[in-house]
């Protein structure tokens, strides 16, 4: 049994063959009383209780112990088993508290980021009870530190929370835990979000969540059907920010699993090593649904929230994307940015962004067909200059910084010889760029991927044409000689 009293002060427990007894005062030093009658006798000699910086756990033997009891209590009434004084702190000050390192191991942790996966070497820290969120239920984990050491990823192991460091913690240490505040309330405020906008879901259109996803910059709602009018969006968005208006209070409660009220909870099953009571967050009048996650206390923390739209979803389903409370405000302090920079570039007002994107849109479409035509007159003069050229024969080479792929086959096509290696390219001179060499299909298939690899780069080819990307057309030098010396070597075999 558990008497959740944050920081108790004078406690006192009496466990008696039929009774147990408790009382302590609370932070705010409030005394707290609670008499518990037992189903059936228990061996009071042999239960004891231990104390915690958050509560007070007692063990308590059945005198019978292979007689299952059908409840805790004689009289078969509701009984409230876990009371928590705890209050939400209004700041990160307040989010921290002393606990015991039960233990310590080596471990390692796969990140990833923009420069790609890698692997952190550091610790897994089990403590004796931790303010840290594992990550479950949809929702990431918390982040924070232990005696100042940053916490960088809490997993749950069973019943334990491994928090990741890369420093060690010497087991039996006292040690003070902080939550990080602002990334723990921002998941608050999504995670109560997302179980509103659900409700309200299923409550106006009988849409039905089947899985949801606490993103870093938006979260994503799955709902069990193909399609969503923007009427249906609206109301929801309507109804959901009605009740925040309304400050419903979000209560948290445990009830066992034969507790009648479970079968009146929403939830999408237990974890297959679950064990104990069940845990469930109620938003008064709306919703009653098992979860381990953390929520606000009261629907007027979330602020605002704002429905973004919906996305075809995955096996005939929609996706609802969604902002709640701060990110809100983020959202639009970034549009408003985005907006203020198009006024400066668009030379218009916000009103007029649009068309102003339209007609810029317009007006590169039809620069672009000109510059296309241009760039292939150019490749037809290009292809009969070299064709007339008195230096034609051999190994031909160009190079032009302007030009793509279309560029040199047009000048590969309209000098159309067989006899001749053409080697040209476009791009950056010393940097990456394009490439095709053409001549005889023999010669092209022996050189195209000796080419390629000269120029660090790959390619494919077919019917005498060999052509790719380069990563160092520096070496166009080293290329150019390598084509002449496979031509001198078959003159001379000739």
């Amino acid at each position: 049994m558990e008497f959740c009293v944050e920081d108790s002060t004078d406690v006192h427990v009496l466990i008696e063959d039929h009774r147990i007894v408790f009382s302590c005062k609370n932070v705010d030093g409030v005394e707290l009383y609670n008499e518990i009658e037992f189903y059936a006798k228990v061996n009071s000699t042999d239960s004891q209780d231990k104390r915690s910086s958050r509560s007070i756990t007692c063990f308590v033997r059945k005198w019978k112990e292979k007689v299952a009891w059908p409840r805790l209590t004689k009289e078969d009434i509701k009984l409230l088993k876990k009371v928590s004084t705890k209050r939400p702190p209004p700041a990160m000050d307040d989010l921290d508290f002393t606990t015991t390192v039960v233990s310590c191991r080596p471990a390692e942790l796969q990140t990833e980021g923009s420069n790609g996966k890698k692997v952190l070497s550091g610790f897994h820290v089990v403590l004796e009870d931790t303010l840290l969120f594992p990550e479950g239920g949809g929702q990431p984990d918390d982040r924070g530190t232990i005696n100042d050491i940053s916490v960088l990823r809490v997993t749950r192991r069973g019943e334990q929370a491994d928090h990741f460091t890369q420093t060690p913690l010497d087991p039996g240490s006292q040690v003070l835990v902080r939550v990080d505040w602002e990334r723990r309330f921002d998941h608050m405020q999504q995670h109560s979000g997302q179980h509103l906008i659900t409700a309200v879901a299923d409550h106006l259109f009988k849409l039905k969540t089947t899985s949801w996803e606490l993103g870093r910059f938006r979260s994503v709602i799955e709902l069990d059907t193909p399609s969503m009018t923007a009427e249906q969006v609206a109301a929801i968005e309507q109804s959901v920010n009605e009740k925040i208006r309304d400050r419903l209070p979000v209560n948290v409660q445990e009830l066992s699993l034969d507790d009648p009220e479970v079968e009146q909870v929403r939830g999408r099953g237990l974890p297959d090593d679950h064990a104990g009571p069940i845990r469930v967050v109620s938003i008064k009048g709306v919703d009653s649904n098992m979860c381990c996650g953390t929520h606000v206390s009261n629907l007027s923390d979330l602020q605002v929230i704002k429905i973004l739209g919906t996305e075809k979803g995955k096996k005939n389903k929609t996706n609802l994307i969604f902002l709640a409370g701060n990110r809100v405000l983020k959202w639009m302090e970034r549009s408003h940015g985005t907006e203020k920079a198009l006024t400066a570039l668009l030379k218009c007002g916000a009103e007029d962004h649009v068309e102003a994107v339209k007609k810029l849109q317009n007006s590169t479409k039809i620069l672009q067909k000109n510059n296309l035509n241009l760039l292939r007159d150019l490749a037809v003069h290009i292809a009969h200059s070299l064709r007339n050229s008195p230096d034609w024969g051999g190994v031909v080479v160009l190079h032009r910084k302007e030009g793509d792929s279309e560029f040199m086959n047009i000048i590969a096509n309209e000098i159309g010889s067989e006899e001749t290696l053409l080697f040209l390219t476009v791009g950056d001179e010393k940097g990456a760029g394009l490439f095709l060499l053409a001549g005889p299909s023999a010669s092209v298939e022996t050189l195209g991927p000796r080419v390629a690899e000269v120029l660090e780069g790959k390619g494919a080819g077919k019917k005498g044409r060999f052509q790719g990307k380069a990563t160092k057309m520096s070496r166009r030098m080293e290329v150019q000689a390598l084509l002449q010396d496979y031509i001198s070597t078959q003159s001379v075999k000739e």
